[in-house]
């Protein structure tokens, strides 16, 4: 019983120790299970101590050692694998072998079975993908107890004189047996309790991180500016619960919430060293009022006593800094520091994703500019010259004209906008053939046929245009009589094929599946919102028909 005593006070100790570790980065290694080398190479070191701490910590028993040495080598075995807990094991088992006495090599052969039999069950865990058991106290209890046997039956069969071995088993084997499986099921039980701690805060942190993600997706679409930043700071410190968040450009603040917005106006200048260093430095600057002085360069009143500053990134180059507070008689926790450095990546990749966009935006207005630029000048002297001609021997005719040309270039003012209607896109299209049929009189018959189903439903603006006055220009144009533009749609098992085709053929074959710049900037800007399968495609028959088609699938029409 005093030998039970002794054994259970040494594992006090030894727990206690452990317990004190868990709580350093050390223990972290054990709570991921994985085959990367610094995590093996941690777990040898670890439990090669424990074990022979335990041998230490022993106590002596007829030229023997009772210990908890058994714990760090099951441990060994149980978190590193097989390689791993024979490591510990032999380190163990060949100091205590350093020690003497006449259970010295039995005790270095058992100890290193003792990390193979860890091993082996960590081993069978992994491969049935169950892991989570390696942190059941019950589990390792019963393995413990195996190793524990299985050292009191070496110890019988290797130790010599057998009586003298058969008499310490006899003594020591249930001491050693109970200490030892308490021992490991009471430090598995601690690095549980540890790993449970560890999950529930990196879910808080996930949980708050996911959460000001969501809620501030799509807000700098519209730009780094005061207004937008007034939303993200706002989100922010509701989602944090600092004492209060700002977010700055590189001269003035753009938005601050909480303790001190009183001083700390939107729209005023810089004034906080730390913020243009860590601007200048593109470096995380923390002044906690302690260690790193903190005061408030406004307001001497001011109640915040610590700040983090994090740079804020478009790409490679600082745009400002997002600075979270906590007041005088509060730190800046761990959790809330780790995540502010998220937050600050995650609003710099929304930041120079809303420049992205901004970027394609005025790219797809300077593409249609260009379109524009492509027409407007011979369209315009063809129309004049139409109606210079009508004016005099029909006037109503000539206004009418005069009307749709109006009609024409007022549509392409206001399609700067990026997709239209179907029903727009026609309207622009008729006022052009309208003044196109009145020059070529009697050469131009035009059939528009379009699904009544499509006319509410977007497509990217100027697209049909460009394709009849390619069809006109490049086609009928060129015939003497009996021209004719069709413009149609038709049903396709992928959704409909809209089609701009004129009877006149190919005089000149072309050298790609559709030619010309306004051709490919049409494409580009069909594929780019309607995917691939819109791509333009060109159908010629020499002397028959010309044919530029494109498709609208199903998923757009539905909308």
């Amino acid at each position: 019983m005093d030998l039970i005593l002794s054994l259970l006070q040494q594992m006090c100790v030894y727990l206690m120790l452990a317990y004190m570790l868990s709580k350093t980065p050390i223990f972290l290694p054990l709570f991921n299970i994985s085959s990367r080398l610094s995590h093996k190479f941690s777990c040898y070191i670890l439990f090669s101590l424990f074990c022979i701490m335990g041998t230490y910590f022993g106590l002596s028993i007829n030229d023997a050692i009772a210990n908890t040495r058994a714990i760090g080598a099951v441990m060994g075995g149980l978190f590193g694998g097989p390689i791993v807990g024979f490591a510990v094991g032999l380190t163990g088992g060949l100091h205590r072998y350093s020690l003497g006495g006449f259970t010295d090599a039995a005790c270095a052969i058992s100890t290193t079975t003792e990390g193979l039999i860890g091993g082996l069950l960590h081993l069978y865990l992994v491969k049935k993908d169950k892991t989570e058991l390696l942190f059941n106290p019950i589990i390792v209890l019963a393995v413990t107890f195996v190793a524990e046997a299985s050292q009191m039956l070496i110890i019988i069969t290797v130790a010599q004189p057998f009586e003298q071995a058969f008499a310490l088993v006899s003594n020591i084997a249930a001491p050693m047996i109970i200490a030892n499986c308490i021992g490991a099921a009471l430090f598995v039980s601690i690095l549980q309790d540890r790993k449970t701690i560890f999950e529930k805060y990196s879910a808080t942190f996930s949980r708050r991180a996911l959460t000001i993600a969501e809620r501030t997706v799509g807000i700098w679409n519209s730009g780094f500016n005061s207004t937008n930043a007034e939303h993200v700071v706002r989100i922010i410190y509701e989602e944090t619960n600092v004492g209060a968040v700002a977010i700055t450009d590189k001269e003035k603040i753009l938005a601050f919430i909480g303790i001190g917005d009183k001083h700390h106006k939107p729209n005023t200048p810089i004034s906080s060293a730390c913020t243009h260093q860590a601007m200048q430095e593109n470096r995380v600057m923390f002044l906690d009022g302690k260690d790193n002085s903190y005061r408030c360069s406004i307001s001497a009143d001011c109640k915040l006593g610590s700040v983090l500053v994090i740079p804020l990134r478009a790409g490679k180059e600082v745009v400002g800094t997002i600075k979270l507070y906590e007041p005088k008689r509060k730190l800046l926790s761990n959790i809330n520091r780790s995540m502010g450095e998220g937050i600050a990546q995650l609003l710099s990749s929304q930041i120079l994703y809303s420049d992205f966009q901004q970027q394609q935006t005025l790219l797809a207005q300077a593409e249609i500019k260009l379109l524009h630029a492509q027409v407007n000048p011979h369209f315009l002297f063809n129309a004049l010259n139409t109606i210079s001609a009508v004016i005099r021997r029909d006037p109503n005719k000539a206004r009418e004209l005069i009307q749709h040309l109006s009609h024409f270039f007022r549509s392409n003012l206001k399609q700067n906008i990026e997709t239209v209607t179907f029903k727009d896109e026609l309207a622009h299209v008729n006022a052009y053939l309208t003044i196109e049929k009145a020059r070529f009189t009697d050469r131009l018959e035009v059939d528009i046929d379009i699904a009544e189903e499509l006319l509410d439903k977007s497509l990217p603006s100027f697209t049909l245009q460009p394709l009849v006055e390619n069809a006109i220009k490049h086609g009928v144009g060129n015939l003497l009589e009996g021209g004719r533009v069709r413009i149609y749609s038709q049903r396709h098992s992928l959704g409909y094929r809209i089609a701009v085709e004129d009877n006149a053929g190919c005089f000149i074959t072309p050298k790609a599946e559709h030619q010309g710049l306004g051709m490919e900037i049409v494409n580009k800007r069909l594929t780019n919102y309607f995917g691939d399968v819109a791509e333009l495609k060109t159908h010629c028959q020499k002397g028959t028909l010309t044919r530029m088609s494109f498709l609208i699938p199903n998923n757009k029409i539905g909308k």
